[in-house]
């Protein structure tokens, strides 16, 4: 055989199998691919219909609660105008008691303070007092017995000459 029959058989098994793989292509597009487009399609138009039907529901009822929502529109004004009047009068009301009270609250209050005033004074007394002594302690456990003596001079000079520094 030659050069040219082997050509020639090898051109066509590739012919022949683009044929085959054409046909394997037709057949799985047929058995598989094609009735699951078209059972997508179907699911989707049923979506699409139902999406349709859901929609028209919702129109009915957006109309409906318009017009729930303009009677309850006219019942809020209502109810709005009497509530001013109400709150008005309540106001008032309030206005009046609050002045009394707070009037009040402020004599108390100044009564506490003047309490508080006195108590604090007395309190800072006291803490002077003590702090004082607690230094004056302090001071004195310092002192050895030459700062002793000296301060004792001092103090007895001091009172001699008429308690004058």
């Amino acid at each position: 055989m030659s050069d040219a029959t082997y050509e020639a058989i090898a051109e066509w098994s590739q012919i022949v199998a683009a044929i085959l793989f054409v046909i394997a292509l037709v057949v799985i597009w047929n058995k598989y691919l094609a009735p699951a487009v078209v059972a997508s399609q179907a699911r989707k138009n049923a979506e699409l219909a139902e999406a349709e039907q859901r929609r028209d529901a919702a129109r009915a009822e957006v109309e409906k609660a318009q017009a729930e929502s303009a009677a309850a529109e006219n019942d809020v004004r209502a109810i709005s105008s009497r509530a001013q009047g109400d709150a008005t009068r309540i106001h008032d009301k309030i206005l009046a008691d609050a002045r009394t009270e707070g009037e009040h609250a402020m004599l108390a209050a100044q009564g506490e303070l003047e309490r508080a005033r006195a108590a604090a004074r007395d309190r800072l007394r006291t803490d002077l007092v003590e702090r004082a002594m607690q230094i004056a302690r302090s001071a004195a456990a310092r002192l050895d017995d030459g700062t002793n003596a000296r301060l004792v001079g001092e103090t007895v000079d001091t009172a001699e000459r008429g308690g004058n520094v």
